[in-house]
C-alpha cells in the first residue's frame, strides 16, 4: 500500500506528533548508545574475515592504514561480506494490541516505539529496513530500503498508525499467522525478520470463555486465548525462506502474566470478539497464572526448536533494555 499522505494528516498538530514520535524513536537509540562503551554496530552485517597483500590497482579505500603504520606493509582488509544486510519490522496492530496495563502504555505505543528506534540503529548501521503490519491480515508491507528519507517515511507512518482506529471487534478475528505466511511469500530476498506481537490470536475460536479477554477498562489480554501452534509453524515457514527471525513477545506482565487485579467481582471483554465475562481475580488468579506461564513457555521451547530467537518484553521494561536483549541475540547469530 503507497504512502497516503491524506489531508488531514498534514494539520500542524499530526505533523508534531509525527515530529514527537521521531524524536523519541531516536532517543531510545541514543540513549541505549550512551551506555555502552563502544559501538554496537560492529560485525553486524559485513564480518571482518582477514587482510590480504596489496596488489597495483586495488581500491585504497580498503587499505588497512594502522597495520602499515605499524610495519610499513600494504595490506587489504577482506570482509566475509560485502552487502549490508537487509531487515524488516513486522508490527500487530490487531485490536489486543490496543490494549493497556499497568505501564500506562499500550502494547501497540511500545511496539511501535520499539519498531521506529529498530529502524533507526538499522538506518546508522546503513542497512536496509522495511516495515510489515499486520492485523487479520498484511495491513501494509513497505520494501526495505536505506535512505535517511526512507526512515523519516516509517517513522511517519508508525505515528500514524497510533491514531488510526482500531478494528471493529467480533467478525473475522486477529489472524497473525496467517499474515506472517503471507510476509514469507512476500520477501523476495534473504532477510532479517523482527516480529514484534503479543501472539494472541483469535483464528482458532478461543474466546474470552477461556480467560482469555480483556477488561473493558483495561484488564489481562487471554493469555489461554490464541494458537501458539499456527504461529510457529508461521515462523518455520519464514525460517524455511532463509530468513533469520526474531520475536519480541509483548506483554503487560502484572496483568496478563500475574493478573494482578483487587479482588473484587469485574467484567472482562475480549478486545477481539467483544465477548465479556464477570469474574473475582482471586478465585481465577493462580489458574490463569500457570495458563500463562505455559503459554509462554511453550512458545519459548517451540521457537529454540524452530531456529527463531524469542524474547519476551514487559510493557513496564526500558526500550533500552529490549535493544539491548536484540543485540546480544544478534552477536550471537552473526
Amino acid at each position: 500500500m503507497p504512502d497516503r499522505p491524506a489531508p488531514a494528516l498534514l494539520t500542524p498538530e499530526a505533523l508534531a506528533q509525527i515530529e514527537s514520535f521521531e524524536l523519541r524513536a531516536r532517543a531510545v537509540v541514543e540513549g541505549f548508545i550512551t551506555g555502552l562503551h563502544k559501538s554496537p554496530y560492529h560485525g553486524f552485517s559485513v564480518e571482518f574475515a582477514e587482510h590480504r597483500a596489496y596488489n597495483h590497482g586495488d581500491d585504497l579505500r580498503h587499505v588497512d592504514w594502522k597495520v602499515y603504520g605499524r610495519s610499513d606493509r600494504l595490506v587489504l582488509k577482506r570482509y566475509e561480506e560485502e552487502t549490508n544486510l537487509r531487515h524488516y519490522v513486522v508490527l500487530d496492530t490487531s485490536r489486543s494490541m490496543r490494549y493497556a496495563g499497568h505501564a500506562g502504555l499500550t502494547k501497540l505505543e511500545y511496539g511501535a516505539t520499539l519498531a521506529g528506534a529498530l529502524h533507526v540503529l538499522f538506518a546508522r548501521q546503513r542497512d536496509a529496513t522495511g516495515l510489515v503490519t499486520f492485523d487479520r491480515g498484511v495491513r501494509d508491507l513497505v520494501p526495505p530500503k536505506s535512505t535517511s528519507g526512507h526512515v523519516r517515511r516509517l517513522l511517519a507512518r508508525l505515528a500514524r498508525l497510533l491514531e488510526d482506529p482500531a478494528p471493529p471487534a467480533g467478525g473475522a478475528e486477529t489472524a497473525g499467522a496467517e499474515a506472517l505466511h503471507q510476509v514469507a511469500d512476500r520477501i523476495p530476498r534473504r532477510s532479517l525478520v523482527v516480529l514484534i506481537s503479543d501472539l494472541f490470536d483469535n483464528a482458532g475460536g478461543d474466546s474470552a470463555a477461556n480467560i482469555g479477554g480483556n477488561r473493558a477498562d483495561g484488564a489481562a489480554s487471554g493469555a489461554g486465548r490464541g494458537g501458539s501452534g499456527d504461529f510457529v509453524r508461521a515462523l518455520r515457514h519464514l525460517r524455511h525462506r532463509g530468513h533469520e527471525v526474531v520475536v519480541f513477545h509483548v506483554l503487560d506482565a502484572a496483568t496478563e502474566r500475574r493478573f494482578a487485579f483487587p479482588d473484587a467481582p469485574v467484567q472482562v471483554r475480549d478486545l477481539e470478539t467483544g465477548e465479556t465475562l464477570t469474574l473475582r481475580p482471586g478465585q481465577v488468579r493462580e489458574s490463569y497464572q500457570a495458563s500463562a506461564e505455559a503459554f509462554v513457555e511453550r512458545l519459548r521451547r517451540q521457537c529454540r526448536e524452530a531456529g527463531v530467537e524469542y524474547e519476551v518484553l514487559d510493557t513496564a521494561r526500558p526500550y533500552a533494555d529490549a535493544l539491548r536483549a536484540y543485540l546480544d541475540k544478534r552477536r550471537r547469530l552473526y
